[in-house]
C-alpha cells in the first residue's frame, strides 16, 4: 500500500523560505499518479503535480510556492518563499495513483495521506 511521510516543517520568520519534503513509497508500481500538498484542518489545496501535466497552484501559492518532485526517488517537495503568518498550518502530502486526481486540488480526490508537518510563521 502507498505510504506517505512528510518532513521539513518548522517555525520561521515572516518573509523567510522553507522547504517541505514528502517521501511516498510504493508509487513505482504505477505509471501515472498525482501528488499534492494541502494544509489545515479543512485540507485546503496548495499545489499538485501529475506525471504528465504542469503543476497546479492555489491562488495564494502562485509566485511564492513551487511544487516539484524527484521522480527517481519518489520524493515530493514544496519550496515556500515569502512566508506570511497566515501560511501557518499543518501541511499534508497526499498521493493518488492513476489519473483520477490529475490537476486536482480537491482533498476528496486523494486516497493516501501523511500525518502532516507543522509550519509556523511569526511576524
Amino acid at each position: 500500500e502507498v505510504q506517505v511521510m512528510e518532513s521539513g516543517g518548522d517555525s520561521v520568520q515572516a518573509g523567510g523560505p522553507l522547504r517541505l519534503s514528502c517521501k511516498v513509497s510504493e508509487l513505482e508500481h504505477y505509471s501515472d499518479y498525482s501528488l499534492a500538498w494541502f494544509r489545515g484542518e479543512e485540507r485546503e489545496g496548495v499545489a499538485s503535480v501529475h506525471s504528465d501535466a504542469r503543476p497546479k497552484y492555489a491562488d495564494f501559492a502562485l509566485g511564492r510556492f513551487t511544487i516539484f518532485q524527484n521522480s527517481a526517488t519518489f520524493i515530493l517537495y514544496l519550496d515556500m518563499t515569502g512566508l506570511k503568518p497566515e501560511d501557518s498550518a499543518m501541511y499534508y502530502c497526499a498521493a493518488m495513483p492513476g489519473i483520477f486526481a490529475r490537476c486536482s486540488l480537491e482533498s476528496k480526490d486523494f486516497r493516501y495521506w501523511g500525518q502532516g508537518t507543522q509550519v509556523t510563521v511569526s511576524s
